[in-house]
């Protein structure tokens, strides 16, 4: 099997290429994993079968050099990120539609219909909303950045329809908590008030403690994109777009289960400062779902916020002063 993932050289892509070098597929091992990014991975991975493709993901060339005829799975994850897609929207329709649509092509031409996972994201939805997201409700995106990936769902779901891949769309939970530096997703913060305290740094918190956001950690995002490779297309159906299951959490939970994991004094790092902009984004997506149909089709989720914070200490070696 040969799996190329854009957007490789993000945390997520990284640590994605680590499991399927480590553990393989459904039993099956990975021969080449290639890494299709502007930069490489901030910490090389030590795998002869792991290369890197620096290029950005709107150039045809550059797909037509790094999706091959062996590739048999493409999974998707580069993106503009929220905010940054609100702000540039000729950057966000650049890189989040037409490059998706170039990904698409390139893979049609293979004519081997392979398996295309596409990353999209909670912010497909908007608008009105239930108090719980069931497997039914209607996608009303509310920024640029949900339209644009409500638009990949869309694509992913037609090519699979006229046989050119075998497709699936994962609507993600907000990561938290990234590794690393902030980024100019609105979402940021919900890692920024985790990292950042736990590495002894101060944490702005740009909403109030009761807006509530649908979580997952790293680790089991990982997981349902291991298994979203191998999931059998015929259980999805027509219907090639899942709600990922994943935690409803409110900031001020996810500041108590830092004040319970690593103390007062952490916990008293972060402060808030509104940020009209970005509450408003956030706060126009879903903070709950039912999910049953990704756990009928064993996409999984954490547990509870609290071990997600103890899993970001021990994966990433961050002490307290606690």
């Amino acid at each position: 099997m040969n799996v190329l993932i854009t957007g490789g050289a993000g945390f997520l892509g990284a640590a994605l290429a680590r499991r399927l070098a480590a553990q393989g597929v459904a039993g099956r091992s990975v021969e080449r994993i290639t890494l299709l990014d502007r930069a490489a991975p901030a910490q090389p991975i030590d795998d002869p079968r792991v290369c890197h493709v620096a290029a950005d993901i709107s150039d045809p060339a550059a797909l037509e050099r790094a999706i091959g005829e062996h590739t048999g799975t493409i999974v998707h994850l580069a993106a503009v990120v929220s905010g940054q897609a609100e702000a540039d929207f000729d950057l966000g329709m650049r890189v989040n539609v037409d490059a998706t649509r170039l990904i698409l092509e390139r893979a049609r031409a293979l004519g081997t219909r392979p398996r295309v996972v596409f990353t999209s994201s909670v912010a497909a939805f908007g608008g009105p909303l239930p108090a719980r997201v069931a497997d039914d409700t209607r996608a009303l995106p509310q920024s640029s950045y949900g339209v644009q990936k409500a638009i990949g769902e869309l694509l992913v779901g037609d090519y699979t329809r006229k046989g050119y891949i075998d497709g699936v769309t994962l609507r993600l939970p907000t990561i938290s908590v990234r590794p690393g530096a902030p980024n100019k997703a609105a979402s940021s913060f919900a890692s920024g008030i985790i990292r950042e305290p736990l590495a002894g740094l101060p944490a702005v918190c740009p909403v109030s403690t009761d807006v509530r956001m649908w979580l997952q950690s790293p680790d089991c995002a990982v997981s349902n994109l291991v298994h979203a490779i191998s999931l059998d297309g015929a259980l999805l159906g027509i219907d090639r777009t899942v709600n990922l299951p994943g935690l409803s959490v409110s900031v001020g939970e996810m500041i108590g289960a830092l004040r319970e994991v690593a103390g007062a004094d952490v916990a008293a790092r972060v402060r808030f400062e509104r940020d009209p902009v970005v509450e408003r984004i956030v706060t126009s997506w879903p903070s709950d779902f039912t999910a049953e149909r990704a756990r009928t089709l064993g996409f999984v989720a954490d547990r509870d916020y609290a071990s997600i914070i103890r899993a970001h200490l021990a994966s990433h070696g961050v002490h307290t002063a606690a």
